[in-house]
């Protein structure tokens, strides 16, 4: 492996004391050793308020944040016995499936609700929504992870259709110019007037678009490489025989990409999921570093999605790290993990797939959970302090 790389192993800190008569000041250090400066969070376990019209929802798969602190998320619904009083005749009182996206505002309540297939054919609905994101005019961005996703929608803050990003129902082209493969999310720099597409779900790459038009300005894959989609990779080459250190530096990105993030110094942050790296990009596409998490995951990997603090030098990355059950904070300079928050659960701040992420102009940080999970996190943000390295379930005090 000849690429310098910032490599970064999260996880638990282990201390393994092998001597025997080992002195009270070195068990003094050891003990220091799991508390470290960094932010720290509380759960609030009351928001967002209940919906109304006995509506739920299923997987929460995409969540931002406008420049108001208005939150909004996009959903999968729910079926079956699940959405009893939509059926005919209705199984039961409880429950309704609430529309696909639903903003909310600060302190919890919901604002409205919307989305869903056009009943004039006006516009392809996803067949499995999943990233959004909000503009700098307001208007909400709409990308989805199922067959013939090859497109987003864009609508007004009301749910008004604007426009179609992309051909639907195209097939996987990580060339293609006219239509993306199952963009997974949607992130701007409103600055450039473009528009940061995670291609995605089937495609290996970052495509940029412009706001206005749509056009596919660029795009690139791994270290800047011109995406492949014939490319093999180490564990495929192996057999499937599961992860091992040649897993590194892998030339291309391992669907789903499932972020491409723009911070306010002019790179970008791009979620690499399954090779549980995060690599790093000048905006125009220039390789600068990687570093990896957790490395050694396997399944649905660690990064999941990224958030950025909201001070200005944006000074910590938030990783969603859906697989093992916990949002980690990173050092944004160093690319070094100094705490974590969540663990493994069913109870508020606990995950069973923690999978997007974003925070607000207060520093809070709203993230959603897919599979069984199905529910949207608030963390309050308490400042900077003495923490534990892993922060857990960040109940507030009983004091």
């Amino acid at each position: 492996m000849n690429r310098n790389r910032n490599l970064i192993i999260g996880g638990s800190l282990v201390v393994a004391i092998a001597l025997l008569g080992v002195g009270q000041a070195t068990l003094e250090g050891v003990a220091l050793s799991q508390t470290v400066r960094a932010p720290i969070f509380e759960i609030d376990p009351f928001w967002p308020k209940p919906l109304p019209n006995g509506w739920v929802y299923g997987t929460v798969i995409g969540v931002t944040v406008d420049a108001q602190d208005h939150v909004y998320i996009v959903h999968r619904g729910v079926q079956g016995a699940e959405a009893g009083a939509d059926q005919n005749p209705p199984l039961a009182e409880c429950c309704s499936s609430a529309p696909p996206v639903l903003e909310f505002d600060a302190d919890g309540n919901m604002v409205r609700a919307w989305g869903g297939p056009s009943e004039t054919e006006e516009y392809v609905w996803p067949a499995s929504n999943h990233g959004l994101g909000v503009d700098q005019m307001g208007n909400i961005w709409i990308g989805g992870n199922g067959g013939g996703d090859s497109h987003v929608l864009k609508f007004s803050q009301q749910g008004d259709y604007l426009g179609t990003y992309g051909e639907p129902r195209n097939a996987p082209n990580s060339s293609a110019t006219n239509h993306f493969g199952r963009v997974a999310d949607i992130e701007f720099d409103f600055a450039a007037n473009e528009s940061y597409f995670a291609d995605g779900y089937a495609n290996k790459r970052v495509a940029i678009v412009d706001i206005d038009s749509g056009e596919i300005k660029r795009t690139w894959g791994a270290y800047g490489n011109t995406p492949d989609d014939s490319y093999q990779y180490v564990g495929e080459r192996r057999g499937g025989t599961g992860w091992s250190a040649d897993d590194y530096e892998e030339q291309q990105f391992r669907t789903p990409v499932h972020c491409a993030e723009p911070s306010n110094d002019g790179l970008v942050y791009v979620c690499d999921r399954p090779n549980n790296r995060v690599q790093v990009f000048q905006a125009d596409g220039t390789y600068v570093r990687e570093a990896y998490y957790a490395p050694e995951t396997l399944g649905d990997g660690a990064i999941w999605d990224i958030a950025f603090s909201p001070d200005p030098e944006q000074s910590f990355i938030y990783v969603a790290d859906g697989k093992n059950a916990r949002i980690r904070i990173i050092d944004r300079q160093s690319m070094e993990e100094v705490s974590t928050i969540g663990t493994g659960g069913r109870y508020a701040g606990m995950f069973q797939a923690v999978h997007s992420i974003d925070t607000d102009s207060q520093g809070n940080i709203y993230a959603t959970e897919t599979y069984e999970g199905r529910r949207l996190h608030k963390f309050i943000y308490q400042g900077i302090g003495d923490a534990a390295r892993h922060q857990g379930a960040t109940w507030p005090s009983r004091n």
